[in-house]
């Protein structure tokens, strides 16, 4: 449930459920940054030859998510190799409800929930990997979904 005030909170609390069934706690769940959250409604123009305005009707069309990209240290599990993997052999169970939640700042409370309803993952895949580095390896996972909800 979206919890309203007049200061915008922070970004760095959040949470990911994967709809695993393992919930949102560990590193399986635990994710640097998630981006590019949204969804947008298309919009046909349309215009009868008789119209007596010069203008044209705004007619709502399909509804279109965008992907999401979520990026994560490599914490040695296969878990998100298992789903990609059921995805692609065409598993009936393949399709997922992700939630992401927003904390507040002190981690008591959930102030705004996105909800990717029949989402799959589309794209795996890990950073590079260098010997003279001292970055965290990171992997990088798209997801798309059908529909977006906030709550």
């Amino acid at each position: 449930m979206a919890t309203f005030r007049d200061r915008p909170y922070a970004q760095f609390n959040f949470l990911v459920n994967l709809d695993d069934g393992l919930g949102v706690e560990g590193p399986d769940a635990g994710f640097q940054e998630v981006s590019n959250i949204g969804m947008e409604v298309a919009v046909a123009e349309y215009r009868n030859g008789n119209e007596k305005e010069n203008s044209v009707r705004k007619i709502t069309g399909l509804n279109k998510a965008t992907d999401v990209t979520m990026k994560r240290g490599v914490v040695g599990s296969l878990k998100l190799y298992k789903w990609l993997n059921d995805i692609r052999n065409g598993s009936a169970n393949a399709l997922r409800t992700v939630t992401v939640q927003l904390q507040n700042e002190d981690h008591t409370e959930i102030v705004q929930t996105w909800v990717l309803k029949r989402a799959r993952v589309t794209k795996h895949s890990s950073g590079t990997l260098s010997a003279k580095g001292t970055d965290v390896a990171m992997e990088e996972l798209t997801i798309t979904y059908e529909r977006l909800e906030m709550e």
